[in-house]
């Protein structure tokens, strides 16, 4: 697998060592920090996570929160599925990638309301988070995805055996969660 022609996008709640070592692995790689708990270890975890990416000039993206991409001077924001809000940050002062989760057609237009610029389309594979008759497939992912103006990203299930699949796809960035555990899971060359 070429690691330069897709951007990578991974959720994390927390880090330790290995998940460092394997996020360093990719060349094109943006942090979705994936906490929305204002509990001290959150925090904590939000923390250490923001401070690898800084060190190593990763963008990150805050889940659902405008405010914290403000504060950390983040690269982004990402809004799930379930954010109806139409806020629009027209205050900030630099210009921020929105990313917006959908999972059909009435979600996409939602997302275009809320100004994203790529859309993650879920599930493409099977995973244990959806039951079977949800999963997209490579054919219903282009079909869903094919008069859309903005970015396609493929999420959910995504690992070394589907992954040519992929290259089937209009999708240039791929989305992940375990997959950061074990890179090799996206690539043969590890």
């Amino acid at each position: 697998m070429n690691k330069l022609l897709y951007k990578h996008y991974v959720f994390l709640e927390k880090i330790d060592n290995q998940i460092e070592d394997n996020l360093l692995k990719f060349k094109n790689i943006n942090i979705i920090i994936n906490t929305n708990s204002t509990t001290l270890q959150s925090l904590k975890n939000e923390f250490i996570i923001i401070q690898f990416a800084k060190k190593n000039q990763i963008p990150i993206l805050f889940k659902n929160d405008y405010k914290k991409c403000i504060k950390y001077d983040a690269d982004g924001v990402f809004i799930e599925a379930n954010n109806k809000k139409l806020t629009r940050p027209v205050m900030l002062k630099k210009k921020i990638l929105i990313i917006g989760l959908v999972h059909n057609q009435m979600e996409y237009f939602l997302k275009l309301k809320q100004s994203c610029k790529v859309v993650m389309l879920s599930p493409i594979f099977s995973n244990p988070k959806y039951t079977r008759n949800k999963i997209l497939g490579v054919v219903k992912y282009n079909l869903i995805s094919l008069n859309w103006k903005i970015a396609t990203c493929a999420l959910g299930g995504i690992n070394f055996q589907n992954f040519k699949k992929i290259k089937c796809t209009n999708s240039k960035e791929l989305g992940f969660i375990r997959a950061i555990k074990n890179p090799s899971a996206l690539s043969a060359d590890g």
